[in-house]
């Protein structure tokens, strides 16, 4: 189905082989990718080793775009220098927090007018499907405040990043990076009938995530199984790249990606985009479309997957597996039963859900139609609900009549929206058990609270597979096994809808346009540069795995308080190490009190162990995790560190480079340990570091530091390797807004 070659390959005539004749080196064979045609097109530096890269257009959405702008007006922002999209899809249907949701609502709008943005009304599109239908042309490139920013199949390389990158395209600088390795995926033959996007995709992202073998690599598609799929379905398996942990994606593109630009208006942003002659890649990863099944990823990751078929041969091993983790994760206050679920027809799920970036599309939801056309969701526990991708989507599939046949059996459609994606929408009962067509299937990402004793699971798979699923009455069916008639329907885009609410300002700034506040969106509180040395507290101890950035700052009705800085870092760690707020605060009293001149004993007793002086020392908490940052690119999940007084983290690798950089904008200091070194240190122990902003100021790498443990102190060597320039000025100030304000203020 899936093979894996970790090795480097050619494309010659199209076709893939290990050794090329033409005498093309390597370095030469990468610049003929598709990839690097683009990456070198966008590239400032000159260097094409350390690429400075400028997007062609920006887009965020309603958790991330207020604290973007708010960052830039601190750092001298006048207007939007490229078109930049603001879309209101996150939290449009959360009613936690009075009036929150709205007045951000009508800050982005007022931010459009004033600096000339593009906003996009609640429930008229998700953020990537806006991106898709309005903005993605061939060879461009654009950066998203959402990990998901993936618009490979459309030419267009979409990044996506925390806020404080989209800060720096504002601001008209960099987004800094080492040029990538490309991943061939090669396509092969076409998909059978039932099997959808998502299984595709889930089936990738199960035989590259635990490897690490694409991480922050192109994953570049072609192949002749490209032209067997429609423009949806290839959109539907590049949103869920991200999983991959890979950088970014692209796709050759031919003539259906030239029928859906034209057809959304925008014929000129087509242009034919192939690898050249003899292109190098540094793997490859063939996958023969005709041997995909349908899928399932078990909580608690889209990499936990099996074929359904495999699944439900041996369901009662692999759900007791999923039972011990979820034990072992949350401990003895949960009491989970997926086991349960089986009985003598199968297994049954509780809710199915067909929603957001990858489970709205519209042919997706037309062939679900199909699939439960004068069939029934029944009465029982289980039910459906779907949320299509746009109003334009929505539109048409009432047209065509889908959306007939999906309400006539008992399906729930519900409005453009993200938040079954991130637990601010149709969340399941306590030990309920979710199939969704969305992103993620993360701890808690479906809005429980493990904390307190709730818990509910989440299994990804595609619509096809859920409209069986359905269908068969709640019990978990591949769609292959359902007799079904479907003929793709011609799709036709009607923006009408776009033109009469959308507001798009782009080359129009108003400076008399006055920003609308409401109570609830607030400055960030001030940062102080980086000390000559540094004494951290570890405020939380994590030996997961991995740790998640919904886990570092919980997704759903917390994301209400995304405007307040303050009010949103109370819930960091909250579902994972609750006691991490309280802790984190008590050690940045600490320092406040320093500052002030008042030095506690607990502060001299460890500084004098190590004869240092609190004159020059910061006082600051850190996390130790062993793989943080999985996960999404909300920069939330560093900046609630930093506003509860952190100054560094502390793993052995970072899960993904977008959470590295929230950090480093952020002023934590993104520390690595030495493969070797055993951490056995826990929460209360200190860790100092000496000559901590001239190390990073001058780019040491290695930085020996000690740790003051209950058992005494011991040596230790911290790493913060491959910073940039700019990075190692950043942490030096203190946070990315200090670093713009000295660049004023000189």
């Amino acid at each position: 189905m899936i093979e894996y070659i970790n090795r480097g390959v050619y494309l010659k005539n199209g076709v893939p082989v290990e050794a090329c004749e033409c005498g093309v080196s390597p370095d030469e064979g990468r610049q003929r990718t598709i990839a690097y045609s683009i990456l070198n097109a966008h590239n400032t530096s000159g260097d094409g080793k350390k690429m400075k890269i400028k997007f062609d257009k920006l887009i965020s959405h309603d958790i991330t775009y207020v604290g973007i702008i708010q960052t830039a007006r601190a750092s001298g922002l006048k207007q939007f220098p490229i078109p930049y999209a603001m879309t209101n899809c996150h939290n449009s249907l959360c009613a936690v927090g009075g009036t929150i949701n709205e007045d951000d609502h009508v800050f982005g709008l007022s931010a459009a007018k004033r600096y000339g943005g593009i906003f996009v009304p609640t429930n008229q599109s998700v953020i990537h499907s806006f991106a898709r239908e309005m903005m993605a042309g061939c060879g461009n490139m654009l950066l998203g405040s959402d990990s998901h920013t993936r618009y490979g199949a459309l030419g267009t390389m979409g990044v996506g990043e925390g806020g404080g990158e989209l800060v720096k395209q504002l601001l008209e600088n960099t987004w800094d990076i080492n040029a990538p390795e490309v991943v061939l995926v090669y396509l092969e033959n076409a998909p059978k009938k039932g099997v959808g996007p998502h299984d595709v995709a889930i089936a990738l992202v199960a035989a590259t995530f635990k490897s690490g073998c694409v991480k922050n690599k192109v994953l570049e598609f072609v192949g002749p199984g490209v032209k067997n799929l429609s423009v949806d379905y290839r959109n539907g398996i590049d949103v869920m790249t991200t999983e991959t942990t890979c950088l970014t994606s692209i796709w050759e593109t031919d003539e259906k990606v030239h029928s859906y630009l034209k057809e959304h208006g925008r014929e000129a942003d087509y242009k034919e985009l192939k690898p050249g002659e003899c292109a190098y890649y540094d793997g490859m990863i063939k996958i023969d479309l005709a041997e995909v099944e349908p899928m399932i990823a078990l909580p608690f990751h889209p990499s936990n997957a099996y074929t359904i078929r495999e699944f439900l041969a041996n369901s009662k091993e692999i759900l007791e597996g999923v039972e011990k983790e979820a034990r072992e994760k949350f401990g003895a206050k949960i009491n989970i039963d997926l086991v349960g679920k089986i009985d003598e027809n199968g297994v049954m799920a509780d809710q199915g859900i067909i929603a957001g970036c990858s489970g709205g599309l519209f042919n997706s939801i037309a062939e679900a139609a199909a699939i439960l056309d004068g069939g029934s969701t029944g009465n029982g526990y289980f039910g459906l609900s779907i949320y299509p991708t746009s109003v334009p989507v929505s539109l048409e599939l009432t047209r065509i009549g889908a959306t007939e046949k999906l309400l006539a059996a008992g399906a729930v459609i519900k409005p453009s929206f993200c938040g079954p994606c991130f637990g601010a929408g149709d969340v399941p009962s306590n030990n309920g058990l979710s199939i969704r067509h969305a992103t993620r299937n993360f701890p808690n990402r479906e809005g429980s609270k493990p904390g307190e004793g709730q818990i509910s699971c989440v299994a990804l798979m595609d619509a096809r597979s859920i409209a069986a699923t359905a269908l068969n009455g709640g019990y978990i069916t591949p769609a292959t096994e359902i007799d079904y008639e479907f003929t793709e329907p011609e799709y036709h885009f009607d923006g009408a809808v776009y033109e009469k609410r959308l507001y798009n300002g782009y080359g129009r700034p108003d400076p008399t346009a006055e920003l609308k506040f409401g109570p609830n969106i607030t400055d960030w509180p001030k940062m102080y540069a980086l000390t000559d040395n540094i004494l951290l507290k570890l405020a939380a101890v994590i030996k997961d795995p991995v740790t998640t950035t919904d886990e570092l700052i919980p997704s759903g009705e917390t994301s209400s308080y995304r405007s307040n800085p303050i009010r949103l870092s109370e819930f960091a760690l909250s579902r994972r190490v609750p006691e991490y707020v309280g802790r984190s605060k008590a050690i940045n009293k600490l320092d406040l009190d320093r500052r002030e001149g008042i030095v506690a004993d607990e502060v001299k007793t460890a500084l004098d162990k190590v004869g240092a002086s609190a004159e020059n020392t910061g006082i600051a908490s850190v996390i130790f995790a062993n793989k943080p940052g999985d996960g999404s690119a909300r920069e939330q999940a560093a900046s609630c560190q930093k506003v509860l007084g952190g100054g560094a983290n502390i793993c052995y690798e970072y899960a993904t480079k977008r959470y590295r950089s929230n950090c480093i904008n952020w002023g934590i200091i993104p520390f690595t340990l030495m493969p070797d070194t055993e951490f056995e240190y826990d929460v209360d122990d200190y860790v100092f570091i000496p000559g901590i902003r001239d190390a990073i100021a001058n780019g040491i790498e290695e930085i020996p530091a000690k740790v003051i443990a209950k058992d005494g102190v011991h040596d230790i060597t911290l790493c913060c390797k491959g910073l940039t320039a700019e990075e190692k000025e950043i942490l030096v100030e203190g946070c990315l807004m200090n670093y713009y304000a000295s660049k004023l203020n000189k």
